[in-house]
């Protein structure tokens, strides 16, 4: 029974890593193309932005792929009961994130709708962000299931306002990512503006966080005497004071780890508050999905850190070695 366990919190360890490893990746370019309007105030600034993403945005969506595979894998009960329950939502994220990738490509190769494409680019990317927020926060939150342990629950019952908090909260912080992703990589007028934005929307996560610790400490008790919370606290509010000091410094290296680092301290202190819940059930906690509940069997757990063990490594040493390719300043002619 102790063996099993303790594949199942590596299990939960290496979902949560997977999903953060999105969050903070394809977050930064979420979150651009929604400052798009605000940052490029001509196509050939547009260009330089979308340039700035073109070579990695696709390889981020690699996190999100394998961490749902991940979670069918481990865990194929929760797996089922999330997909099948948030089905209209799941599909609407699926559609904006298909719009949004069609839309990078059309941009360049149909210039006669381009300014259509841009839309659908900018509107695709900012529903998916906000809808993996407010997805998340339902999960931390609970959702209704009934004695089959299945989501009893609408579309609407999704909509509630605490989850919608998160959903922003997440949302906000996307937006950060894209702002100092900005700064990173463009130079002039546009990250002259993207500071600005960097500055405008750390103090906004800065309030948007300190709430969002409050509720969470007010909803999980237990939280008090968890060190992983506190230690996402510090992260937090590391990363913040980091980017208030960088930002107001124009340093253009260090906003962007910055926020990255209070983005991971947010993130930290959603599965601090979950674990080990997979999906909280609101209406009674004991038919909540649990890591020990709604995993798959010993074996299956074994044989798949094997495969970890040799896979995670080379996800991680091709995603540097891609970001070390295409680093530097993105120009308006690079297009991927």
């Amino acid at each position: 029974m102790e063996d099993i366990q303790n594949f199942q919190i590596l299990w939960f360890v290496l979902i949560f890593i997977l999903l953060l490893g999105y969050a903070l990746l394809d977050g930064f370019d979420l979150g651009l193309a929604v400052l798009l309007p605000f940052l490029g105030r001509n196509k050939e600034e547009k260009d330089t932005l979308i340039a700035s993403i073109g070579p990695v945005w696709d390889g981020n969506e690699v996190w999100l792929v394998t961490g749902g595979g991940a979670l069918f894998a481990a865990f194929p009960h929760a797996y089922a009961t999330a997909f099948s329950g948030f089905y209209p939502a799941m599909m609407l994220v699926l559609l904006a994130l298909i719009f949004r990738g069609v839309s990078m490509e059309f941009r360049v190769n149909d210039p006669v709708r381009a300014g259509l494409w841009e839309k659908a680019f900018i509107m695709g990317s900012g529903l998916a962000a906000l809808l993996f927020g407010v997805a998340l926060g339902n999960i931390i939150y609970g959702v209704p299931l009934d004695d089959r342990m299945e989501y009893s629950g609408d579309f609407l019952t999704l909509l509630r306002p605490v989850p919608l908090f998160f959903g922003v909260t997440g949302f906000a912080a996307v937006l950060l990512q894209g702002s100092t992703w900005a700064v990173l990589k463009t130079e002039g007028d546009v990250q002259k503006r993207a500071f600005r934005a960097a500055g405008i929307l750390t103090g906004i996560n800065a309030v948007m966080a300190v709430i969002a610790f409050s509720m969470l400490a007010a909803l999980f008790p237990l939280l008090s005497g968890n060190a992983l919370f506190y230690l996402a606290a510090v992260m937090t509010i590391a990363g913040l004071t980091g980017l208030f000091f960088f930002v107001s410094k124009k340093n253009d290296a260090m906003p962007f780890w910055a926020s990255s680092l209070s983005f991971t301290g947010l993130f930290l202190a959603a599965g601090s508050a979950q674990f080990p819940n997979l999906i909280t059930a609101s209406n009674d906690h004991n038919l909540s999905l649990t890591i020990y509940n709604s995993s798959t069997g010993l074996y299956t757990l074994q044989v798949m850190a094997v495969i970890a063990l040799v896979g995670m490594p080379i996800v991680i040493g091709y995603t540097i070695f891609v970001y070390r390719l295409f680093k530097g300043k993105a120009k308006a002619d690079n297009h991927y």
